[in-house]
């Protein structure tokens, strides 16, 4: 497995996903490409925006957050685990941090509306 320029913590939990979606290097089609934004020069120079493809499922994804080209690789497969995810039907962990702002904010609203007597229906 490969190792990027990430915490040995982000590295093994990335290897763990993939274990667990059953993602394999193999399925994986990597290219790298000129990234655009900010840089310079040194943007124009270097390859470090990620194009990966998982060849089973036909996803893309195309990352360049990041000047270093090792980090971008770990987040493209960060991507494209997330996306995976969302298709598969499993709850992934930004699914569920989302899902409970959003319950948290109709509670706001709802106490809001009750204190202060306010119904928005009425009003359109």
């Amino acid at each position: 497995m490969l190792v990027f320029a990430v915490s040995e913590e982000k590295n093994k939990w990335l290897r763990e996903k993939m274990e667990v979606l059953g993602i394999l290097e193999a399925d994986l089609l990597e290219k790298f490409v000129r990234s655009s934004g900010k840089g310079g020069q040194k943007v124009n120079k270097t390859s470090t925006c990620v194009y990966l493809k998982h060849i089973p499922t036909g996803l893309e994804v195309k990352c360049m957050k990041d000047r270093s080209q090792s980090v971008n690789r770990f987040l493209a497969r960060r991507e494209l685990i997330e996306r995976l995810e969302v298709l598969s039907g499993r709850t992934s962990d930004s699914n569920i941090k989302r899902e409970k702002i959003r319950k948290q904010k109709t509670k706001r609203i709802k106490r809001a509306k009750k204190k202060h007597g306010i119904n928005h229906e009425a009003i359109f």
